[in-house]
């Protein structure tokens, strides 16, 4: 007695669709690679950068939702994290700038947390990690420990989100900003983002495609740790 087609094709693919099976478990709960498509995160994460997002960095979640079974700790600032924005959703890559209990404001894209003001460095272009925009500026920012580059227009900011008044973040949620100030749509937009909501911690970029030149490897990017 011969067997049936759908019996042949599940011996003769049952282990591919295995292979998809943990892979997609994998993907969901402990690690995964984005692919960045703006520029909200410049100079940090460039367009076209793919990057490799741990998925155990705070928590174990059960694959495919945002169940979490354990916890070993907390997000914390300067981490640069993907996320399902609460208002639409959508999969973003921000960096948290501010934690449950913080007071935070910004005045003229300068920020304030805790009553410390932010330090702003300006980097000569010929020491950019990447070639700076025309119109913008790069700056060193380093408050509380926590330090990264930030692009901001040169001359007076063009966003109305460039100023907020202090704010003090609650429980379970964080506060979250594009590197590239002027040109993020972060929490000065969709709100602050729950707790449940955070994925993973972005750790480094896999590989890097320049999408304004024919899609060439950016191989100086090829496996490099995120600031």
């Amino acid at each position: 007695m011969t067997d049936s087609r759908p019996r042949r094709v599940w011996q003769e693919w049952r282990g591919f669709l295995a292979f998809v099976a943990v892979m997609l478990v994998f993907r969901s709960a402990v690690a995964d690679w984005n692919q960045v498509p703006s520029g909200s995160m410049l100079p940090s994460i460039l367009v076209g950068d793919r990057i490799v997002v741990d998925k155990l960095a705070y928590d174990l979640r059960l694959p495919f939702t945002l169940m979490r079974l354990a916890t070993w700790r907390a997000p914390h600032r300067g981490d640069v994290v993907t996320f399902t924005s609460p208002e639409d959703g959508r999969l973003l890559v921000k960096r948290i700038v501010a934690v449950p209990g913080d007071e935070v404001s910004m005045h003229h894209n300068r920020l304030t947390i805790n009553g410390v003001s932010a330090a702003y460095h300006r980097v000569p272009d010929a020491q950019a990690p990447f070639p700076v925009p025309s119109g913008y500026v790069l700056y060193r920012e380093g408050i509380l420990g926590s330090e990264r580059f930030v692009m901001l227009h040169d001359g007076p900011s063009a966003t109305f989100a460039s100023s907020f008044a202090g704010i003090r973040i609650p429980d379970g949620a964080y506060l979250m900003l594009g590197d590239n100030r002027d040109n993020s749509r972060d929490s000065r937009v969709i709100g602050l983002v729950p707790r449940r909501n955070i994925l993973g911690q972005a750790k480094a970029v896999a590989f890097s495609l320049d999408y304004d030149n024919y899609y060439a490897p950016r191989l100086d990017r090829f496996l490099t740790g995120l600031p």
